[in-house]
């Protein structure tokens, strides 16, 4: 059994995020600073290197102006 970091739902977290920060136009450092936490912080959660707990992941979402709901929504839903 893969560890949760590698699991596929977790993967698709982590792109869905990476994807959201790109598309809001932010760097890892502009994201870690919104958060106040150290780039490395988002640089770690978006190669797989640490797990978000669902506050940080509330508080990821808000600072990529993205709904965890719909993020969590995309996770459910089966891939094509």
């Amino acid at each position: 059994m893969p560890a949760a970091l590698h699991k596929p739902e977790y993967v698709r977290l982590r792109q869905l995020l990476v994807d959201a920060r790109e598309r809001a136009g932010l760097t890892q450092s502009q994201v870690a600073q919104k958060l106040q936490k150290a780039q490395s912080f988002v640089s770690k959660y978006e190669l797989g290197e640490r797990r978000l707990d669902v506050i940080d992941f509330m508080h990821v979402c808000a600072s990529l102006g993205v709904d965890p709901a719909d993020l969590l929504r995309q996770i459910a839903k089966p891939r094509k």
